[in-house]
């Protein structure tokens, strides 16, 4: 019998958003679009989040909660799950990055992590 493989492959995708931005009041939004994929054998699901969001000025937010804009995602191996959501600073750059804690049909708990995304506003940096 093969081994099982727990295992999740995150894309995120950020993007400016100037219309919900307010600059005069150091507002800047970011949405992000992000795609879930079980690269491993075994089904799983989405239980909780874990973001770590630091602006220009090194201020960092964590951001825990249960499963993604509502929803606890259920992955059998191959599907993907895609959403978008999105996040204030109170600098026009900074970063975010984190995890998903994931849990297997057979109780086995494992992290996904989610790669680190570069949040500029346009026409700030040089």
């Amino acid at each position: 019998m093969a081994d099982k493989v727990y295992q999740v492959a995150v894309e995120a995708e950020p993007q400016y958003i100037a219309e919900q931005s307010n600059m005069a009041n150091d507002i800047y939004v970011f949405g992000y679009r992000v795609r879930i994929v079980n690269t491993g054998s075994e089904p799983a699901q989405l239980v909780s989040r874990h973001w770590i969001i630091t602006d220009a000025n090194q201020q960092v937010q964590e951001v825990r909660g249960m499963g993604v804009v509502g929803e606890q995602p259920h992955l059998e191996p191959g599907q993907a799950f895609e959403y978008t959501s999105a996040t204030h600073l109170k600098t026009p750059y900074g970063s975010m990055k984190g995890s998903y804690q994931m849990v297997a049909d057979d109780g086995q708990r494992f992290e996904a992590d989610i790669p680190e995304m570069t949040l500029v506003a346009p026409r700030v940096l040089h």
